[in-house]
């Protein structure tokens, strides 16, 4: 197995966050010749070790990105009604999102690429806006 840790810089907003280049660049590294996971064959584990924020494989662009926001703000308002209630107005639906967007995905990787689909991408999910900066751990099975 090969992991790295990637930070991705969100900011003070919420978004949705494209990491599919680094996931493909850490797949590339791991499956050249002479690495120490070098089969060009296998799994894709992406982690975020966060309690505020999940993933989710989809199309982006298109607005599909802002239409899942607007999606998650529908279903989880940023309002005073969560129990969980210290940091910003609303952060309590932070803590549910994972419960909609799990905090992990695994892709297949054929012949050192992303088995993905011809629009889907890897993306970050984050409405807390009172963590501006998230690690993403990166895993690499053959």
């Amino acid at each position: 197995m090969k992991t790295q840790i990637i930070e991705v810089r969100t900011g003070s907003r919420e978004g949705v966050f494209d990491l599919t280049g680094e996931c493909q660049n850490f797949v590339a590294e791991a499956t050249r010749p002479g690495a120490e996971t070098s089969n060009s064959d296998g799994l894709l584990h992406v982690f975020v070790p966060h309690a505020t924020a999940g993933l989710a494989v989809m199309e982006l662009g298109a607005s599909s990105d802002r239409d899942l926001l607007a999606v998650l703000a529908e279903v989880l308002p940023a309002d005073d009604r969560w129990q969980h209630a210290h940091g910003s107005r609303g952060h309590g639906r932070s803590h549910v999102l994972p419960a909609f967007l799990p905090p992990y995905a695994t892709i297949p990787v054929v012949d050192g690429r992303l088995a993905l689909g011809t629009w889907q991408s890897i993306a970050l999910v984050d409405l807390n806006v009172d963590n501006h900066v998230r690690q993403v751990r990166l895993s690499f099975f053959s």
